[in-house]
C-alpha cells in the first residue's frame, strides 16, 4: 500500500491504456510517454504495461507502508527518498516507513513512477489507465488527492541499483513529424508551407486532450461554399472522425495536436497528423517551448516506427 501525502500538481494512474472503445468516443488514454512508462516497469520487475502513477510538472509525495523497489523515469525530476535526493532511471529501494518525494522539474514534462508490483487499481475496458474527463479508470477515475491509499499488486523488490544506459534515454529534437491531412486543401499551399517554416510554442493550456501550440502564422483557407452540415468558419467541416495525432487548426490560428485521452471526432479541418513514433515526444514538452512541424511520408513514418521498435528492444535486452 502506499499513502498520497500530496498530489503534486496532477498526478494519475496510467498504463499503456485501453484500445478498442475509440469508435465509441472512448480513447486510448494511458501513459502520455509510453516508452518511459516501459522502462520504468522493466526496471522494478514489472510487466511492461503494469500500471504507474504520471506526474506532470510537479512530483508527489507518497509514504510507503511496505518495502518496494521504485524507479522514475521520463521527465528530469529529481527523486528524493526521506529528503535524500536519488538518480532517475535506477531502481530504487524504498522501506516501510519511508517518504518518496521530488526535486524541482530541470527538464521535460511528465515523471513516471514504477512500484514493483504495479498500482492495483480496479481494471476498467480493458485498462487501470486514468480518462480523468469521462471520470473512468485510474483511482476513482480521477486524479490523485491528499489522503489516497492505493494497493500494490503482488510483487517483490528486485533489480535494485541497476540503470537505464543514458544512451537508451531518448530525448529527442523539438521537430514533429507529420503526414499530411486529409483536409489539407483546405489552406492554399502557400499557408502549408508557412505552417512547417513557422515556430510555434506550446501553449499552457496544452494537456492530455490536445496540446495546443501558438505564435505561427494565420492559415489562409482556399475560398469556398461551406457545405451542407459545416459551419461558416472556413475551419469548419463536415463532421469527421478525428485520429490520434491529428492536428485541428480552429479558425486557422492555433494547432491543436490531439492526444492519448483525445476526442473521436468533431468538425475541425485536419492539417496533418503527427506519426505514432513522435507522440511520447509531445508528453514531454513544456509550456513556451518552441517546436516545428516537419512533412514526412508513409516511407518516413514506417522508418521512424521501426527505429522506435529497435531501441525499445534494447531496452528490453539491457533491462531483461
Amino acid at each position: 500500500m502506499i499513502e498520497i501525502v500530496k498530489p503534486g500538481l496532477s498526478t494519475t494512474v496510467q498504463d499503456l491504456g485501453r484500445p478498442g472503445y475509440y469508435h465509441l468516443g472512448i480513447p486510448l488514454s494511458g501513459a502520455m510517454d509510453r516508452e518511459s512508462l516501459i522502462a520504468a516497469n522493466l526496471l522494478v520487475g514489472n510487466d511492461e504495461g503494469a500500471a504507474g502513477l504520471e506526474a506532470v510538472f510537479l512530483g508527489p509525495e507518497i509514504r510507503f507502508t511496505a518495502d518496494a523497489t521504485v524507479a522514475v523515469t521520463g521527465a528530469e525530476m529529481p527523486p528524493k527518498v526521506d529528503g535524500v535526493e536519488q538518480p532517475g532511471w535506477t531502481a530504487l529501494p524504498v522501506r516501510a516507513g519511508q517518504v518518496l518525494s521530488f526535486g524541482f522539474l530541470k527538464a521535460g514534462a511528465r515523471a513516471y513512477i514504477a512500484v514493483s508490483g504495479g498500482i492495483d487499481v480496479p481494471v476498467v475496458l480493458g485498462s487501470r489507465a486514468t480518462y480523468a474527463l469521462g471520470a473512468l479508470g485510474g483511482h476513482e477515475g480521477r486524479a490523485l488527492k491528499a489522503g489516497d491509499r492505493l494497493a500494490i499488486g503482488p510483487g517483490r523488490p528486485a533489480g535494485e541499483g541497476r540503470s537505464l544506459p543514458a544512451e537508451l534515454r531518448r530525448r529527442g529534437e523539438p521537430v514533429l513529424r507529420m503526414l499530411p491531412g486529409l483536409y489539407d486543401h483546405r489552406v492554399t499551399g502557400e499557408a502549408a508551407e508557412r505552417f512547417l517554416a513557422d515556430t510555434w510554442k506550446v501553449a499552457p493550456e496544452a494537456d492530455r486532450i490536445g496540446y495546443r501550440f501558438r505564435g505561427g502564422h494565420a492559415l489562409d483557407f482556399v475560398p469556398r461554399e461551406p457545405p451542407f452540415g459545416a459551419g461558416s468558419d472556413p475551419s469548419n467541416i463536415v463532421d469527421s472522425c478525428y485520429p490520434y495525432g491529428s492536428i485541428q487548426v480552429p479558425g486557422g490560428t492555433e494547432p491543436i495536436v490531439l492526444h492519448r485521452d483525445a476526442v473521436s471526432g468533431g468538425g475541425y479541418f485536419m492539417i496533418g497528423t503527427v506519426i505514432a513514433a513522435d507522440m511520447d515526444l509531445i508528453g514531454q514538452l513544456q509550456p513556451h517551448q518552441p517546436v516545428r512541424f516537419a512533412r514526412t511520408d508513409m516511407a518516413g513514418a514506417l522508418a521512424a516506427r521501426t527505429e522506435n521498435a529497435g531501441r525499445l528492444a534494447r531496452i528490453r535486452d539491457a533491462l531483461a
